[in-house]
C-alpha cells in the first residue's frame, strides 16, 4: 500500500499544487486573497485557470464543474467538458479564467424560498479561491472540481456559502477589533472546525428490499427486535474485515482529497460508526463535510453496502448526529479559546469565552433552530443525544473563573489532578481539569466549544453561520464599549462580571436528559423547543433577523427565504414519508397479513374438522388478535390516505407545516404500532420485507 503522505493531496489544487504550476507573481497574488482575506486580482484568472487545467489533465480530468451548495443540505454540479471546436472544427481543449472564476447553472429548480420565479432561471456560480480545487473520482471518470458560491441574478444567496464567507467575514473584523486592545492584531482570525461524522453501514441487497428506505433514508416500520444496544457490546469494538477494508478505502479517497480522518470507530447503535476529520478553517471544513458524506456513500456501494446518513433511520437504536467543535485561530496560530495555565489572569481569553456564553444565551433559539430539521426532530430529546433545551456546559475550571468574576474577585484557577489508577505499573496521567458531559448540547472542552446538536445527514454550514454571527454580534458590542476605555483593565473586569451575571442562566452542568432539567430550564426562562414547528418561528424574530443583517450575513429578503425553504422542507418530508407508509401498507403488509390470516383460517378449520375444537382456543385467539389488527391497520391507512388528500391541496404555509406535525405524524405513528404489532405475529418467511433483526444485526 502507498504511503498515506504519498497519496495525501494528490487530488487537491493545494499550496504545493499551485506553487509547482503558477508563476511567482501570480502564485503570490493568489496568495494574498487566500491568506490575506483581499480582494482577487482578476487579472491573473486565465493564467490560474490555464494552470490548474494542466494540472487537472495530468490526473486524468475531463471536465470541470462549478461545485456548489444549494439550500439542499447537499452539492450540485454541471459538468463541462475541457474538449471543444475551434472555428475549423478541429478539436481543442480550453478553460479559460472566465471558466474558472464565474459559472451559470440553472437556479430555477432549487430551493429559494420565493427569491426567484420559476421562470427566473439565471443564476451564477462564483469561484471561491479559499477553499482548494480538487479532483472527483468516479467510475464515470475524473472532474475537476471548483468550490463556488451560488446567487440569483440579482445577486441574492440562494446557497450555504454565500453567507458562511459573510458570517466568517463579520466574526473576523469583530475578534481583530477586540484583539487591538491587546495590542497589534494579528492579520487574520478565523473559525476553524472539526465536524464529527456518525452514519449507518447496512447490506445493499436488503437496503433495496425496503421502500422506506429508499424513499426517505429510514425506516418507517419495524418492531423491535430481541436484542438492541443494551450490553453496548458494539461501542468501540473490534473492527470486523469487511468494514476495516471499507474504512481502509475511505481514508485513501479522503487523503486523495487532503482530508485526514484521525479518528475511526464503531458507534453505540449496532450498525453505526463515526469519523472524526482534523480541524480546517469553517469554510474548508463545511467544503470537506461535504465531500465525507459523498465518500462514505461512493465507497460503501462497492462493498455492496448502504450509508445511511439519516439521524434516525432505525427506531429503538441510537441515532447519528454530527458534532460540530468549533474554535478560533490567529494567522500566527494562536488559538483563542485556549485558557492557558492561568486562564483567571488570561483577560484576553475570558472577553473571547465571555462573549460566547453571551451570544449562546440571546440567541439560543437561533442556535437551536440551526439544528432544526424534521429528520432531527427524531433524534434529539430521546436520551441518546442532547435535549433540545439549549445549554452550556463550561466545566468545573471555567464555573470556578465564572464565580469569580460574578464576585469580582479573580484569584484562581483551579489545576489538574493526577489520576490515582490503584495499579503501580500503569503510568501516571494528569487529568483534565474537569470532566466531560455528553448531555449537553453546546459544551467547552478544553479549547474549543462542542455543538453537538447537529444532525448527521445536515449541512454544518448553518450552524456554523449562526455561531460566526451571533458572537461577532457580541465582540462588535464589547469593541463599542472598550476601544476607548481610559481604564481598560478595570473596564473589562467590570464588563465581564456584569456579563456573567446576565447570562450565567445558561450555563447547566448537570443531567440533561433529566425532566429535572426540563422544570429548572422553565425556571430560568429558557426556550424550549422539542420540534422544528416549535422553533421556526424564532427566525422572524426581529432581534434575530436584525443580528444577521445587521452584520451583513444576509438581507431581510434572503432570511424571509429561507423560512420558507424550511416550511417546504418540512412538509414535503412529512408527505413523502406519509405516502410511502400508505403505499407499503396497501402493497406490502396488508396483503403478506391477509395471506397470513387465510393460513391461520384454514389451519383453524382443519383442527376443528378433526374433532379438536376445544384445542384450538390458540389459534382462534391468534386468528382474531390477527384480524383486529389487520381492521385497524387498514383503518388508519384509509384516514392516513384521505387526510394526505386533503393536505396535498392545501397551500404551503407555516399552518400547513404545523397541521402536519400535529395531525400527520400521530397518524403515522399509530399506523406503524399496528403494523409492528402485525410483525410480531406474522412468521418471518411471510413478512414483506426485512426486519430489524436482519438489517442491523446481518449487515
Amino acid at each position: 500500500m502507498t504511503k498515506p503522505t504519498e497519496l495525501f493531496g494528490i487530488h487537491l489544487f493545494n499550496d504545493d499544487a499551485m506553487r509547482r504550476t503558477l508563476p511567482e507573481s501570480v502564485y503570490q497574488k493568489l496568495q494574498h486573497t487566500i491568506r490575506d482575506g483581499k480582494t482577487l486580482d482578476s487579472a491573473i484568472a486565465d493564467t490560474v485557470a490555464q494552470a490548474m487545467k494542466t494540472w487537472a489533465q495530468s490526473l486524468g480530468a475531463t471536465h470541470y464543474t462549478h461545485w456548489f451548495q444549494p439550500m439542499t443540505g447537499r452539492t450540485g454540479e454541471k459538468h463541462e467538458a475541457f474538449l471543444t471546436l475551434d472555428n475549423e472544427g478541429r478539436p481543442i481543449e480550453l478553460f479559460s479564467g472566465k471558466n474558472l472564476t464565474i459559472g451559470e447553472p440553472d437556479a430555477s429548480s432549487f430551493p429559494t424560498g420565493g427569491l426567484r420565479a420559476t421562470f427566473e432561471a439565471r443564476g451564477y456560480t462564483a469561484w471561491d479561491c479559499t477553499s482548494p480545487a480538487f479532483i472527483k473520482e468516479t467510475n464515470g471518470g475524473k472532474t475537476l472540481c471548483i468550490p463556488t458560491a451560488f446567487c440569483s441574478y440579482n445577486g441574492e444567496a440562494l446557497d450555504m456559502k454565500t453567507p458562511l464567507l459573510r458570517s466568517m467575514q463579520a466574526l473576523e473584523e469583530a475578534a481583530k477589533r477586540i484583539l487591538a486592545l491587546f495590542g497589534d492584531p494579528p492579520k487574520r482570525v478565523l473559525p476553524t472546525v472539526g465536524a464529527e461524522q456518525e452514519y449507518f453501514l447496512i447490506d445493499k441487497r436488503l437496503y433495496q428490499q425496503r421502500k422506506d428506505l429508499i424513499y426517505t433514508g429510514r425506516t418507517l416500520f419495524g418492531a423491535k427486535p430481541p436484542k438492541g444496544q443494551e450490553l453496548s457490546d458494539h461501542y468501540f469494538g473490534s473492527i470486523r474485515r469487511q468494514i476495516a477494508n471499507f474504512m481502509r478505502d475511505i481514508d485513501i479517497e479522503l487523503w486523495k482529497l487532503g482530508i485526514v480522518a484521525k479518528t475511526r470507530h464503531y458507534e453505540v447503535a449496532p450498525g453505526q460508526y463515526e469519523l472524526a476529520p482534523l480541524f480546517a478553517t469553517v469554510n474548508i471544513a463545511t467544503d470537506q463535510n461535504q465531500l465525507i458524506m459523498e465518500v462514505l456513500e461512493e465507497v460503501a456501494n462497492r462493498y455492496d453496502l448502504v450509508c445511511l446518513l439519516h439521524e434516525k433511520p432505525f427506531s429503538y437504536f441510537n441515532g447519528s448526529g454530527k458534532h460540530n467543535n468549533w474554535s478560533l485561530m490567529t494567522s500566527d496560530g494562536v488559538n483563542l479559546f485556549e485558557p492557558g495555565d492561568t486562564p483567571h489572569a488570561n483577560l484576553q481569553f475570558l472577553l473571547f469565552f465571555v462573549a460566547v456564553v453571551s451570544a449562546v444565551d440571546r440567541y439560543a433559539d437561533l442556535l437551536r433552530l440551526s439544528a432544526a430539521t424534521y429528520s432531527n426532530d427524531l433524534r434529539l430529546g430521546m436520551q441518546e443525544a442532547p435535549p433540545a433545551i439549549i445549554s452550556l456546559f463550561v466545566g468545573e475550571q471555567m464555573r470556578d473563573i465564572l464565580n469569580q468574576i460574578e464576585a469580582g474577585a479573580l484569584l484562581s484557577s483551579k489545576q489538574a489532578d493526577h489520576l490515582d489508577t490503584g495499579v503501580v505499573t500503569l503510568p501516571k496521567m494528569l487529568k483534565d481539569v474537569t470532566d466531560r458531559n455528553r448531555t449537553s448540547p453546546f459544551a467547552f472542552t478544553g479549547n474549543k466549544f462542542e455543538f453537538r446538536m447537529v444532525g448527521s445527514s445536515e449541512s454544518i454550514a448553518e450552524p456554523n453561520i449562526v455561531l460566526n454571527t451571533i458572537v461577532a454580534d457580541r465582540l462588535n458590542a464589547y469593541a463599542d464599549e472598550l476601544t476607548h476605555s481610559l481604564h481598560l483593565i478595570y473596564d473589562i473586569k467590570r464588563l465581564l462580571q456584569r456579563e456573567v451575571q446576565q447570562h450565567k442562566r445558561i450555563l447547566f452542568d448537570g443531567n440533561g436528559y433529566s425532566e429535572e432539567w426540563v422544570q429548572e430550564a422553565k425556571k430560568r426562562e429558557l426556550g424550549i423547543y422539542p420540534t422544528t414547528i416549535d422553533v421556526l418561528p424564532c427566525l422572524l424574530a426581529e432581534k434575530n433577523m436584525e443580528v444577521f443583517m445587521k452584520h451583513r450575513v444576509f438581507t431581510r429578503s434572503e432570511i424571509l427565504s429561507r423560512y420558507e425553504v424550511r416550511v417546504n422542507h418540512y412538509i414535503t418530508y412529512a408527505q413523502i414519508e406519509a405516502n410511502t407508509m400508505v403505499n407499503m401498507m396497501e402493497k406490502d403488509i396488508l396483503p403478506a397479513v391477509l395471506r397470513y390470516i387465510r393460513e391461520v383460517a384454514s389451519a383453524y378449520n382443519q383442527v376443528c374438522q378433526a374433532g379438536f375444537e376445544r384445542k384450538a382456543l390458540r389459534l382462534s385467539q391468534r386468528l382474531g388478535h390477527l384480524l383486529h389488527l389487520y381492521d385497524e391497520g387498514s383503518r388508519l391507512t384509509q384516514q392516513l390516505q384521505g387526510l394526505l388528500s386533503q393536505r396535498q391541496r392545501d397551500p404551503i404555509t407555516f399552518e400547513l407545516a404545523k397541521s402536519y406535525q400535529d395531525q400527520v405524524l400521530p397518524l403515522m405513528k399509530a399506523l406503524r404500532e399496528i403494523a409492528d404489532a402485525m410483525e410480531c405475529l406474522v412468521p418471518r418467511d411471510s413478512w414483506p420485507f426485512p426486519t430489524y433483526g436482519d438489517l442491523v444485526f446481518r449487515s
